[in-house]
């Protein structure tokens, strides 16, 4: 049995992207050709809406696909398992501990870290919401078993908001996760997980973290150095480490980062 990962961007996405692409194209060319709509401003406004629907649905298809491609963990490129293997490098855990990783998806991370520490432990927590309607604890815990790491446990959970004491965990990590969490303040976001952290635990947390979602990060970073932490670095993972500049920004990633230190 092999793992699967699955893609952020899904088949299913890609099929309705190019079913609405086709239907658009079709209805502009039906109304432009019916007998049934004389020549005049209607039937010039319905072509020129489907057309431009047409050519928007089809750029956003063509751009959908290669991402589904660049991320696959069966393509070439294969962006998303070089970024978890990325992550999972910093991840460090002294034998008979445990690391969380928040917002864990398909299990990828979580078992990475998993792996690269076999006498610890790796608890991944995700809500499962249906915006990725196929990622599921279950399809997690299949994940770890067909990669045989038996050192993981997946639950469900909230990342705002996480069901776990203070300072219960000797690593703390996550994979592009609270972009997608509506919030005033990310750096809160941070902070919950960073809560969760044990004293002289290390994190790895990995996001778009631009100043419009983020606010000012590097002051965030010198906040956490004057809260004790140790070793806070950002680190800009466009620059050739996980993706170039150029790959950033056709997919809107820029602003990728990951912040890592101990506390």
């Amino acid at each position: 049995m092999k793992a699967n990962y699955k893609n952020w961007v899904p088949v299913s996405l890609l099929m309705e992207l190019g079913g609405g692409t086709v239907l658009a194209g079709v209805l502009m060319v039906v109304f432009g050709m019916s007998p049934l709509l004389s020549e005049g401003l209607l039937k010039s406004i319905l072509c020129g809406v489907f057309f431009v629907l047409t050519v928007i649905l089809l750029i956003s298809t063509v751009w959908m696909v290669a991402l589904h491609l660049a991320f696959s963990y069966d393509g070439e490129r294969q962006m998303a398992r070089h970024i978890i293997e990325g992550i999972a490098a910093y991840v460090t855990l002294p034998e008979g501990g445990c690391g969380l990783d928040v917002g864990c998806g398909s299990g990828a991370l979580t078992i990475a870290c998993a792996r690269k520490n076999p006498k610890a432990r790796m608890v991944g927590v995700d809500r499962w919401g249906r915006e990725y309607w196929s990622f599921s604890q279950n399809l997690c815990e299949e994940n770890a078993k067909a990669e045989c790491v038996e050192n993981t446990s997946f639950v469900s959970g909230d990342a705002t908001k996480l069901d776990f004491a203070d300072e219960s965990f000797d690593a703390v990590t996550s994979n592009y996760v609270y972009h997608n969490i509506p919030s005033r303040n990310r750096q809160d976001l941070l902070l919950e997980t960073l809560r969760t952290l044990k004293k002289g635990g290390s994190f790895a947390i990995h996001d778009i973290m631009s100043k419009s979602r983020y606010g000012d990060m590097e002051a965030f970073a010198q906040k956490l150095r004057e809260l004790g932490y140790e070793e806070v670095r950002l680190v800009d993972t466009t620059a050739g480490m996980f993706m170039t500049r150029k790959e950033a920004r056709w997919m809107d990633l820029s602003g990728s980062t990951l912040l890592v230190g101990k506390k």
